[in-house]
């Protein structure tokens, strides 16, 4: 089962980039949708993630509060994430996740590059 996530690019600092991703048909029950990064030689981290229906909370990385905004498509397997204040310290692969109540699934990765 592959998430698609795209959007990523390159991109000055101060710019704006807006991924997306779509989880398959085939992923039922869908508990958490959000997103990783994981920069050249450091671990995976979470950047955000967002619960499906009205329960729960989102949740952000206290180093992109404030710049980053994830969000829920109309359709309940896609979940977007607006990029703005983009710093140089932001380039990463950005991985798409989504949990189910027995499972969880990784995307292939998309690369943000932010030059200074």
């Amino acid at each position: 089962v592959q998430l698609q996530a795209s959007g990523g690019g390159l991109v000055q600092a101060g710019g704006s980039l807006r991924l997306s991703c779509v989880a398959p048909g085939s992923i039922f029950g869908i508990d958490v949708m959000g997103w990783y990064r994981q920069a050249p030689g450091k671990q995976r981290e979470l950047v955000a993630t967002i619960p499906s229906g009205n329960g729960g909370r989102i949740i952000y990385a206290d180093s992109v509060k404030g710049r980053f905004t994830i969000s829920r498509g109309n359709a309940a397997n896609r979940v977007f994430l607006q990029m703005d204040s983009l710093k140089p310290e932001d380039t990463a692969v950005y991985y798409c996740y989504v949990r189910t109540f027995s499972s969880s699934y990784w995307g292939q990765g998309t690369q943000v590059t932010v030059s200074s």
